[in-house]
């Protein structure tokens, strides 16, 4: 009986996170339908791959020999996919009102022989790595703050300088820029703040630093709703950056934040053995079009700072 790759890489996803259900997420399939590709696998191959107990699954004696050889399968399909795939360039940008987006915007204008599909995840940088990882994307911006996996690279790509958005009847709203240390008396609203997602822990170092009171009071139904209670409040505001799309709103006023700037640090990340004939372009361009972090400009997370 003939190998069935789905069955192979649902192998290597449980081995390689030691549980079931983190390789149903990672690999976007149900737990269930994890397990039937693993039982088919094993019959094929007549051996038990894994140990699976309470506590965890872990490979047996046989799973374990048969492992490097699994991973050779899934990396050898993968790049040969990747060689004979002429398609549109897949990009993972979040969300299409966002920084990323317009640097994407950018690059087609001179590059416009680019197909490009654009993907909004919505989720961050997490989502899109694993995408990276399976090949259904060929780049991803997002936030680089700790280790990716080695099969991957990346480069800084965009800060985006922090504004903060607030109402007409707010006490800073005639001000030409404000600067953090004058939040004190203002509420930074970030409804439906989701602690996994990429930028969480980026807010929680900034309210260390500065003196920020954040409330995650939602739920959240999308910017609209957003803008229209922000306008409506004296006292709450939210940060937007400089190069998003907010859609124009006769009671918002954008400031500019100063004396630091705090700016959201997007990096682009691709999947070192993908072969997308027009991947190298892309990382040519934004490598060119990256301005530096200023240190005596800017304001980021310490961990952010290695990157950028």
């Amino acid at each position: 009986m003939e190998l069935d790759l789905g069955a192979v890489r649902a192998f290597v996803a449980v081995a390689d996170e030691l549980h079931f259900g983190a390789a149903a997420d990672r690999l976007g399939l149900t737990q269930q339908a994890v397990s039937k590709r693993v039982a088919k696998l094993e019959a094929a191959l007549g051996a038990t791959l894994l140990d699976r107990a309470p506590t965890g699954t872990v490979p047996t004696k046989d799973g374990a020999t048969f492992l490097p050889h699994a991973r050779a399968l899934v990396a050898l399909a993968d790049q040969a996919k990747a060689a004979v795939r002429t398609g549109p360039l897949r990009v993972d940008v979040l969300g299409t009102r966002l920084a990323t987006t317009e640097l994407i915007r950018a690059f087609h204008e001179t590059n416009d022989d680019v197909e490009i599909h654009i993907v909004t995840g919505g989720t961050g940088g997490r989502t899109a790595r694993e995408a990276l990882l399976r090949g259904t994307i060929d780049a991803a911006f997002a936030r680089v703050a700790g280790e990716l996996a080695p099969q991957l690279a990346h480069t800084p790509a965009c800060l985006d300088p922090h504004q903060l958005v607030c109402g007409r009847g707010h006490p800073l709203a005639t001000r030409p820029e404000v600067r953090l240390a004058e939040l004190t008396d203002s509420v930074t609203w970030l409804p439906g703040y989701n602690p996994d997602t990429e930028w969480a822990d980026l807010y929680e170092e900034m309210r260390r630093e500065f003196p920020l009171t954040i409330d995650t009071g939602g739920p959240n139904f999308g910017l609209d709703h957003l803008l229209d209670t922000v306008a409506a409040s004296e006292n709450r505001h939210f940060f937007g950056g400089e190069f998003m799309r907010i859609p124009w709103h006769a009671g918002i006023v954008r400031i500019p934040i100063v004396d630091p700037t705090p700016v959201y640090p997007w990096s682009m990340v691709w999947h070192r053995d993908n072969r997308h004939p027009a991947l190298p372009r892309l990382i040519e361009y934004v490598e060119t079009t990256y301005e530096p972090y200023d240190p005596t400009r800017h304001w980021l997370p310490r961990a952010d700072r290695q990157v950028m």
